[in-house]
């Protein structure tokens, strides 16, 4: 035999899992920025985070989670790394799960400044949402509610969202809030009843709206509860008994016409009311018209909160119409629903009565050209004051942007600006972003992202914002800015007043795109099956990442 095959020794080949590459790891957070931006079983309990606040999170979960995992493969290194990529992939799914149940960060929540109540002692105070949420039985709910049995206890604040109560522990709870009810000032029961039958959970209901009846509250939150029209009616007691409410909050309650009628029918007076909040639920046309009603007779309203209701084009004339009443309002928030054209133009022959208007939010109402140029054209004689306005995805076009530049320089106590997801390219976004260059100096957040601009439009967004004092975000992600057009935004910025990190993201920037070419072109497939897996199966294995909660 050959000596030389004898001697020969077959290669083995071993497979490493860890670490990760580069474009690995930017694929991962990518990911985790489409889960924690989109609307889920979370979002809609806690809020949807905007993309920014997304990408920030993600990244940030994600360089913790490779660190840990990084450890841990060093005490393992001559193993493939796969316990390390298992480690990755669970502690990334905690984190996520962990920045969903936080929400979003607002800059128009808590509600306090509206309403102005002053802090009340801690002792006033009883509040069980805290820790993780938990189903509560009747021996747990003596427990857990006996600092509300002891005399002469001053509390006028309970608070039991988070915690799911069965029939045994309602039955525990009623007799206890009935002996108090006369000190209580504010009671939240959101998400209260959470994985229990639906007979269950109204009877629920009933316990406790009949303990509660007759108390004099000033704030109220059912949210969270999947009401419905049975729930709402589940509640008939508590809610008749409501003359001097004010602030209200029913939002993510499954919210349908016949629910919100009852609603409307069951509250005698909202007079009083401050807050009324109805934000994600279908009410439709059908229940904007008797919230309609109760914003009619709100003269006294400072934020009223309608988003995400699917409501169109005949419910939003009905609430634009119903909202020339609260000439006190502070607060509006309506995005996320159908209005159309028709509304919008509605909508902006009610806003001269609302000159105390600071915070309008008007995303996503397919109000277009014609409907924003009607709204815009109101606003800057009626709103100067304005601090926060939000005009995203309403398709604006360039036609549009002259009406909107000229609205914003009237507009100079500005603070936060979101035109994104509209159709400005370079001639719109250069004329908005000359009028914001001078004046605006309390200016903090400019959202201009997905706007079909390039290099010039960037630059003068850059220019507008450079030296402003105090400014933090310059949003101009999803667009066609040229490589040489990113440095010369750098440049800018580095030479202004405020350093680079004001610049946002530019993970979804496209350098070769053309604004021309089809804008709803679809790639997220592609970008699922393409994404890099090392070489080694690590992105396979990341793949199917999604948040789930623990046991």
């Amino acid at each position: 035999m050959d000596s030389t095959a004898q001697d020969f020794q077959p290669r083995t080949f071993s497979i490493k899992l860890w670490p990760p590459s580069e474009s690995t790891r930017l694929m991962l957070i990518e990911r985790m920025t489409k889960n924690l931006s989109a609307e889920c079983i979370f979002s809609r309990k806690y809020g949807i985070l905007s993309k920014e606040e997304a990408h920030e999170n993600a990244k940030r979960i994600e360089e913790a989670c490779f660190a840990s995992a990084e450890e841990h493969f060093k005490k393992e290194p001559d193993g493939d790394g796969s316990s390390a990529v298992q480690l990755y992939a669970k502690e990334t799914s905690k984190l996520m799960l962990e920045v969903l149940k936080k929400g979003p960060r607002t800059t128009e929540e808590p509600e306090a400044p509206v309403v102005d109540t002053p802090l009340e002692p801690a002792d006033t105070v009883f509040d069980i949402s805290g820790g993780k949420r938990a189903f509560i039985e009747a021996e747990e709910a003596k427990e857990l509610l006996s600092p509300l049995t002891k005399p002469g206890n001053s509390y006028k604040r309970i608070c039991f969202s988070n915690r799911s109560f069965g029939i045994g522990a309602a039955n525990v709870a009623g007799p206890i809030l009935e002996s108090i009810k006369s000190q209580l000032t504010e009671v939240d029961i959101s998400d209260f009843v959470a994985g229990r039958p639906e007979d269950e959970a109204l009877d629920v209901m009933r316990i406790f709206s009949k303990a509660l009846a007759g108390c004099v509250l000033r704030y109220l939150n059912i949210s969270d509860n999947a009401l419905g029209e049975k729930g709402v009616r589940a509640f008939t007691e508590l809610l008749k008994s409501q003359g001097d409410l004010e602030e209200l909050y029913v939002m993510n309650d499954g919210i349908s016409g016949e629910a919100a009628k009852a609603l409307s029918e069951l509250i005698p007076s909202t007079e009083k009311l401050k807050v009324l909040h109805f934000h994600n639920n279908m009410t439709g046309d059908e229940g904007a018209m008797p919230i309609a009603e109760m914003v009619k007779r709100s003269p006294n309203l400072e934020s009223f909160r309608c988003s995400a209701t699917r409501i169109g084009s005949d419910g939003g004339v009905a609430l634009a119409e119903a909202l020339g009443t609260c000439t006190r309002l502070k607060k509006l928030d309506i995005r996320d629903n159908l209005f159309g054209v028709e509304a919008g133009v509605a909508l902006s022959k009610t806003l001269p009565k609302l000159g105390g208007l600071v915070e309008l939010y008007l995303s996503d109402l397919n109000l277009e050209n014609e409907g924003t140029i009607a709204i815009v054209n109101v606003l800057k004689q009626s709103a100067p004051q304005l601090e926060v306005l939000e005009m995203a995805g309403n398709e604006i076009t360039a036609k549009a942007a002259k009406a909107v530049a000229e609205c914003l320089t009237a507009m100079q106590s500005l603070k936060k600006l979101t035109l994104a997801e509209n159709e400005l390219k370079d001639d719109g976004a250069v004329t908005i972003a000359k009028s914001l260059q001078e004046g605006h100096p309390g200016l903090k957040e400019l959202d201009v992202s997905t706007n079909l601009f390039q290099r010039s439009g960037a630059r003068c967004f850059a220019q507008a914002v450079a030296n402003k004092p105090g400014f933090v975000l310059l949003n101009i992600n999803s667009n066609f800015i040229s490589d040489e057009g990113v440095d010369e935004v750098k440049e800018i910025l580095k030479g202004g007043k405020n350093s680079l990190e004001v610049l946002g993201p530019l993970d979804e920037n496209d350098p070769e795109g053309d604004p021309e070419d089809d804008e709803e072109e679809e790639d997220d497939d592609e970008e699922e099956k393409d994404g890099d897996d090392n070489g080694d199966g690590l992105g396979s294995k990341l793949q199917g990442l999604k948040v789930e909660e623990d046991d």
